[in-house]
């Protein structure tokens, strides 16, 4: 939940609705308690490793080389198992959408079924890398999860474009009304406060659209075996590492 606006006296011309400074343990032990939390620092730590694997920095031979494999090897795996029962969310944000029309319906569908398809999947992806599944399905499962995920996000990113422009919209609206009352000389403490929210809302949801982007690119290398342009191991590390670091910083702050 976002933190709450200061109770002191503020006026027009002060910035609206600091956010109030949190004890960073008690709001690390918050975002650790979270299975987004821990899974987004994984994520960093493996495509941090996987960047200086694909840069060559370190010679084949190096006992480093071949533990760091091993470490991203590992941290991969670990994080199918943060997929366990995630699907349930997805089946929940498509029940709980507002369906106000046909476009909406059908881009909310693509959305939340394709990713919801794709941690579905994900589950028996990480019962065939375990070795519960006979590992001969691994491939084709991989395949289903990388196209679901990837139309996932096609149906993602567009209704993501589509909040952005509803709170420009909303942006302008109460810009206009905060100059009017500004120039009544009336107070607009409350407008300001709405207007810094909204504009903070807008920014997270544009960070949403450039993860999205980010791993729809890393989807769609996994569709084509990572050949092709745009799928270098250089390019999809980088790509994994910005998607990590954008989602810890969406989640440190909604937590």
């Amino acid at each position: 939940m976002d933190p709450k606006p200061s109770p002191s006296p503020q006026n027009s011309n002060q910035t609206p609705n600091k956010p109030i400074q949190r004890d960073f343990l008690n709001h690390l032990e918050v975002y650790l308690a979270k299975r987004d939390g821990v899974d987004k620092l994984l994520k960093i730590s493996r495509y941090a490793t996987k960047i200086i694997l694909a840069s060559s920095l370190l010679p084949e031979t190096l006992i480093l080389t071949k533990r760091l494999k091993s470490f991203e090897s590992s941290v991969g795996l670990s994080r199918k198992a943060f997929r366990l029962g995630k699907f349930v969310q997805d089946v929940n944000a498509l029940r709980d959408s507002p369906f106000d029309t046909k476009q909406e319906i059908i881009l909310s569908i693509i959305a939340y079924g394709g990713e919801g398809l794709y941690y579905f999947v994900e589950q028996f992806v990480w019962l065939a890398k375990s070795g519960l599944i006979d590992s001969k399905h691994s491939k084709s499962l991989g395949k289903v999860s990388a196209w679901a995920e990837f139309v996932g996000y096609i149906g993602s990113i567009s209704l993501k474009f589509r909040d952005v422009k509803k709170l420009s919209e909303e942006e302008a609206c109460l810009e206009s009304s905060i100059e009017v009352t500004v120039t009544r000389g009336v107070g607009c403490q409350e407008e300001e406060k709405r207007l810094w929210k909204l504009r903070e809302k807008k920014l997270m949801k544009k960070l949403s659209i450039v993860q999205d982007f980010a791993d729809g690119l890393m989807a769609l290398a996994d569709i084509r075996d990572g050949r092709g342009r745009f799928s270098g191991p250089l390019l999809m590390s980088c790509a994994g590492l910005f998607s990590a670091l954008i989602s810890t910083h969406k989640n440190w702050v909604s937590c």
